[in-house]
């Protein structure tokens, strides 16, 4: 009989392992393949979402001003950008970070703002696994920081001036963001005046958590624990060392916080903690009623103003 129960628990535990193993491989690859992905820019989008900007981005693709440029990367693979040059940008540059799943073009409403309004130079990467860059899988914003360094650095080569000092913000938007508080946190060159983060979370531990539950009504324990070990494993990295609310701690220069006051996907309450961990100077703007990643859609004059007036402080 005693024999007969642990074969019984045997099997039980076995089936348990197999399910649990078998759901955290289920679990990284729904969350963070994008091997299918579109690699072809579609333009017409932002102009259909963002009708202001169409006699600006018209002009920047017909003059050929928005141009392609790729790069290997530290780690080996080939990476995409476009960039625009101003000619009156007084060694101003922007990066713009795209977000989950997203590419380039998902940010070129913003970079409208800092080329059309505030004339700097633009440079906006297709991260790791999106756009045209190579991979294939998701980093949700924590080795992608590296990347972005090496950005900033190739936007910083190919817009020096002679006669102006280089002058860099870096800003991003949902899983753009993470990744701009992420490179907050390591050494950035003094050319690295500010960073913008809209509707970033505080780990990507938290950003998966609360989506299993919402999506799925399952707990944290045991997947979430199995799928971060398995990510470290195949990936490098796991969901707790990928936070934003850690890496902003390490942060002295200034950070504006953007976030959607009705953002259920990102919930709102997350920028808070993100907010109160990083030291000053700090700015920080909820956006009422906006949903994620909406603040400039329902907020365009208020949004606008804010990155104006915070680039005026910073950026001189």
């Amino acid at each position: 009989m005693r024999k007969k129960i642990l074969i019984g628990f045997s099997v039980v535990l076995a089936v348990a392992v197999l399910t649990i193993v078998g759901g955290s491989f289920y679990m990284l690859d729904y969350a963070l393949d994008n091997s299918e992905r579109s690699t072809k820019p579609n333009y017409q989008y932002v102009v259909e979402q963002y009708p202001e900007t169409a006699e600006w981005l018209d002009s920047l693709v017909s003059n050929d001003i928005l141009r392609d440029t790729f790069v290997v990367l530290s780690n080996g693979e080939r990476a995409h950008a476009v960039m625009a040059r101003s000619d009156s940008a007084r060694g101003r540059t922007a990066v713009l970070v795209h977000g989950y799943k997203d590419s380039h073009v998902g940010m070129l409403h913003l970079a409208y703002i800092y080329n059309k309004v505030l004339r700097y130079n633009i440079l906006l990467p297709d991260l790791h696994a999106h756009g045209q860059s190579q991979g294939d899988d998701i980093r949700m914003g924590w080795l992608d920081r590296l990347d972005v360094l090496q950005w900033m650095d190739v936007a910083e080569r190919s817009f020096r001036s002679a006669s102006d000092s280089s002058r860099l913000v870096l800003h991003g938007v949902s899983m753009g963001a993470a990744t701009t508080m992420n490179v907050a946190g390591e050494e950035t060159p003094s050319y690295v005046r500010c960073f913008v983060e809209d509707c970033g979370y505080t780990s990507a531990w938290d950003e998966f958590a609360q989506e299993l539950g919402k999506q799925f009504g399952l707990p944290e324990f045991p997947l979430l624990y199995a799928a971060s070990g398995l990510c470290k494993v195949v990936n490098g990295w796991s969901f707790s060392e990928a936070a934003p609310v850690a890496q902003v701690a390490k942060c002295h220069k200034p950070m504006l916080f953007i976030h959607g006051g009705n953002d259920d996907f990102v919930p709102t309450s997350m920028v808070y903690p993100c907010y109160e961990a990083k030291p000053q100077p700090k700015e920080l703007w909820i956006a009422p009623g906006s949903a994620h990643a909406l603040s400039y859609k329902d907020h365009k004059e208020e949004y606008t103003a804010r990155i104006c007036d915070f680039m005026g402080k910073w950026m001189k």
